[in-house]
């Protein structure tokens, strides 16, 4: 099990962010995404673009505060927690991410990949919003 943590602030609203993050069909900012097939009201599928799909339950929501969702695919399993706060001078997100390699032979890197995917989710959310 591997478990990585990342935070960021941003100078957008919290409506903006919230609505950037969480939005199924808006996915263009994504740097790493093809594609997003939407199951249903609590499920969807991410493919990269590479074409390797990864699909995601959602547990938990509470509108501008908390998005959780489990997510799956040939490769490892886990659990993504998204925490929106307001500040004074913008949102700050707190994202983490715990996930299990299903191979053993990936098991080493899966921290180094988690913070690598996070640090370029990051930075393409900053590129949305325009920072």
């Amino acid at each position: 099990m591997a478990i990585s943590n990342m935070k960021a602030e941003f100078q957008s609203s919290i409506e903006e962010v919230w609505k950037t993050v969480t939005s199924l069909e808006n996915y263009s900012w994504r740097s790493d995404l093809s594609k997003i097939e939407v199951l249903s009201e609590t499920q969807f599928v991410e493919y990269t673009k590479e074409g390797y799909a990864t699909t995601f339950t959602i547990t938990d929501t509470d509108p501008y505060k908390r998005w959780e969702f489990d997510m799956e695919n040939d490769n490892m399993k886990g659990h993504w927690t998204g925490i929106f706060t307001q500040k004074d001078d913008g949102v700050e997100i707190d994202f983490t991410e715990d996930v299990t390699a299903k191979k053993a032979i990936m098991k080493p890197f899966v921290k180094m990949y988690l913070k690598k995917q996070q640090a370029a989710y990051a930075a393409d959310l900053g590129k949305a919003l325009e920072q």
